[in-house]
């Protein structure tokens, strides 16, 4: 890991919620209020390549499908959208009825998931093109973050009361993924505000990793959902983190100004990147060039 920083891009016309590189590591999108800027890594233009403009509130989820030939949003304004990325304009809108905090796309490529303000979870079936699955694991209580595991066997739920819920993947003879209740973990006692689970290269350990508003991010191992560490050293909200593509190191991003990067194996912050003067509320991982984006 590099201790350069390697230049900023400015974002003037809003905050900053979300943030993801492209699988090729080219780009890096950035989800605002209420536009999608995708700027080029290598570039040392503060200006984006593109602008994605048909949300007409926070964009709150971003991400890519694994050739990089669409990327999915979920808005406060009540929307999930896909966008081609070889043309211009939004190609497809399922309306949540509730502001998206979180979406994930299934490892099959053909199912996104999304969480939302109400409580609802909701499975969008891209080849039906329709809702295939709808859950509330806790009525009224906002589903702030979900995540998949790596081979589609896991999915995570973190809601606003500090509360996992996760369940058992099943492939059934429909197209759509059934879900089987597995561990509900009280994890927090305060809002979770990201869980990710652990990548492939992590294997065999398996790790959950929840981020939350008591200034501290908690490893869990998956086998049984104890507590493997505490990862303390924030001083106020951890609002985001992101797994190394090996597993051994995790980065997080806080209301404290601060990105900081820890050792898995030891729990220990071993680099603390610092220039913000306001809030760092998400950050994203470019392994390949030492890079981090906060």
């Amino acid at each position: 890991m590099s201790d350069n920083h390697t230049g900023g891009n400015k974002y003037p016309e809003s905050q900053v919620n979300r943030l993801e590189i492209t699988p090729d590591k080219r780009y890096l999108a950035a989800a605002g209020n209420p536009h999608i800027r995708l700027f080029d890594v290598n570039s040392t233009s503060p200006q984006p390549v593109m602008s994605y403009d048909s949300h007409t509130n926070n964009v709150m989820a971003v991400g890519f499908q694994c050739d990089g030939k669409w990327m999915y949003s979920g808005s406060e304004d009540g929307t999930v959208k896909i966008w081609d990325l070889r043309a211009p304009g939004c190609q497809r809108e399922y309306e949540s009825r509730a502001a998206v905090n979180t979406v994930v796309l299934h490892p099959n490529q053909t199912e996104l998931i999304s969480g939302d303000q109400n409580g609802n979870i909701r499975v969008w079936d891209l080849t039906a093109n329709s809702c295939s699955c709808e859950l509330v694991p806790e009525v009224d209580t906002a589903v702030r973050s979900l995540t998949v595991m790596w081979d589609g066997s896991l999915v995570v739920a973190a809601n606003n009361k500090g509360t996992c819920y996760v369940w058992r993947l099943l492939r059934g003879t429909q197209t759509m993924t059934n879900f089987e209740p597995l561990h509900k973990l009280q994890a927090h006692d305060s809002y979770i505000l990201k869980c990710l689970l652990s990548p492939e290269f992590c294997e065999p350990q398996r790790y959950l990793a929840t981020a939350s508003a008591d200034s501290t991010v908690k490893i869990w191992n998956v086998d049984g959902f104890t507590l493997e560490k505490t990862l303390v050293g924030h001083q106020r909200w951890v609002w985001d983190c992101v797994f190394s593509v090996d597993g051994a190191y995790l980065i997080t991003a806080s209301s404290d100004t601060t990105a900081r990067l820890w050792s898995m194996s030891t729990g220990e912050d071993i680099r603390v990147y610092q220039g913000h003067h306001k809030a760092t509320v998400c950050c994203a991982l470019h392994d390949g060039a030492e890079t981090t984006a906060a």
